[in-house]
């Protein structure tokens, strides 16, 4: 059954600014990677290679604080308000404890870099560029698990309001270290770098600050329960497969970005232009994941599977009719794209025949996109890891090593690949939120309810 018009019209209000937000992170990249294009390809490249190995990492820590998007809508849907507070107080746990383990994997970062043959010429800057962001870690898990809790009580303006003054601090700090502008030296990669953990320690500032009205009543007074190890243990178990679906796919296109570099800078720096714009794009069918996680959730919490039911299919809908107009706009103007990043006419001719692949595989990247967000709004965590993996690097990676290397067809070929294994990954997701929510569906758990006193 089709959404009612109320229902698509709370769909559009949460997705809309949920949307703005993703953007908003992503825009943070996007004005890095601009700034940066213009000192040279080899700098393009470094804050490429870095930005890849630090995503590939945190990814995984991220991931597991995204556990609150089902506790907490679910809680809100059962008007369950020890709960919502219970959960904002052990996603700041949370975060101090992945960030620990995400700044020691990105220790070791110039020599996995040798060790996946990037250009010698691209592991200083980029090994100094995750050096400076390493502090930036803990802030920016912070912002995730201030960030999911407003998500999930549809709390939308604070995010919103704190990505827009992050994003003009980086773009001022960009202008001013990146090229020694306002009195600052000129650093270059290093400068982008320091902009970008400054501005994550403002963006979990301006949140906390801006969300206060409702995120303080919920930190105060702190709960002793939320330090109950076996609940925390629960937490990690919804979260943590989560975190290996997105390492699962994020690393995907972190291992086709590492044998970029064998091809050479020039396809490193064409495919960060052509992943940046995908991901741009990417950003609206994930917000709409996000919101549809919180309203599938919410309506599990209310034990009303009908409203989740027309919920999914409106996100799916929504997220895959977008995805489609933004297909057709990489496929008529690629080169007109490419040329927003570079002037380097190599660079943009690769970019170019990369972005027109970004079109095929657009639609397929949206679905999956919005089902995994259903699916954890459902508290179906695992199943997603176990289709990533299958989609992506059993059938996807093998494709995208052939096509690229022994049948001579470089980028494009490594880009194939991808297109072919987010077509399944997307397709078999489909019948999994299909499925299971055709079943009976239950709230989360975390919090056992104590059993009657004389039992």
């Amino acid at each position: 059954m089709l959404p009612t018009p109320q229902e698509f019209r709370s769909l559009y209000r949460l997705a809309v600014p949920v949307v703005v937000v993703q953007l908003g992170l992503m825009l943070m990249g996007v004005v890095d990677t601009v700034m940066v294009g213009r000192l040279s390809a080899e700098a393009l490249g470094a804050v490429a290679l870095g930005n890849l190995f630090f995503f590939t990492i945190a990814v995984i820590g991220w991931g597991t604080l995204m556990a609150l998007d089902p506790v907490v809508a679910q809680a809100v849907g059962a008007r369950d308000e020890p709960a919502i507070a219970r959960g904002l107080q052990r996603g700041i746990i949370l975060a101090g404890m992945v960030a620990v383990p995400t700044m020691l994997g990105l220790l070791p970062v110039a020599l996995a870099l040798r060790a996946m043959g990037q250009p010698a010429e691209l592991i200083p800057d980029a090994s100094r560029y995750i050096y400076i962001i390493i502090p930036g870690i803990l802030p920016f898990y912070l912002f995730i698990s201030f960030r999911q809790t407003l998500q999930a009580l549809e709390r939308i303006a604070p995010i919103v309001k704190a990505i827009v003054a992050a994003n003009l601090l980086n773009a001022l700090l960009n202008w001013s270290f990146i090229y020694g502008n306002a009195g600052a030296p000129a650093m270059g990669v290093a400068g982008a770098a320091l902009a970008t953990t400054i501005s994550r320690f403002g963006l979990a500032a301006a949140v906390l600050y801006a969300g206060w009205d409702v995120l303080g009543p919920r930190l105060r007074p702190w709960r002793p329960e939320s330090m109950d190890p076996r609940a925390l243990r629960r937490m990690i178990r919804i979260g943590l497969p989560i975190g290996a679906q997105m390492f699962f796919e994020y690393g995907v296109f972190a291992l086709v970005g590492a044998l970029m570099g064998r091809i050479g800078t020039l396809a490193v720096g064409g495919h960060q232009i052509a992943l940046n714009l995908s991901a741009i794009v990417f950003m609206v069918p994930q917000g709409i994941g996000a919101a549809a996680a919180v309203l599938v959730g919410q309506a599990i919490g209310a034990q009303d599977l009908p409203l989740a039911r027309r919920s999914a299919l409106g996100s799916v809908l929504l997220g895959g009719g977008f995805m489609a107009g933004a297909a057709l706009l990489f496929l008529l103007i690629p080169g007109t794209l490419a040329g927003l990043y570079t002037t380097d006419p190599r660079v943009m001719a690769i970019a170019a025949s990369l972005i027109v692949l970004g079109g095929f595989f657009a639609v397929f990247d949206g679905l999956q996109a919005v089902c995994i967000g259903i699916l954890r709004g459902i508290g179906d965590t695992r199943g997603p890891v176990a289709i990533s993996m299958v989609g992506y690097w059993l059938i996807g990676m093998p494709v995208s090593v052939l096509l690229g290397f022994p049948l001579g067809l470089g980028p494009d070929g490594l880009w194939w690949g991808l297109v072919i294994g987010l077509a399944v990954t997307a397709a078999v997701l489909l019948i999994r939120v299909q499925v299971r929510l055709r079943t009976a569906l239950r709230r989360i758990v975390i919090d056992p309810a104590p059993a009657p006193k004389g039992l």
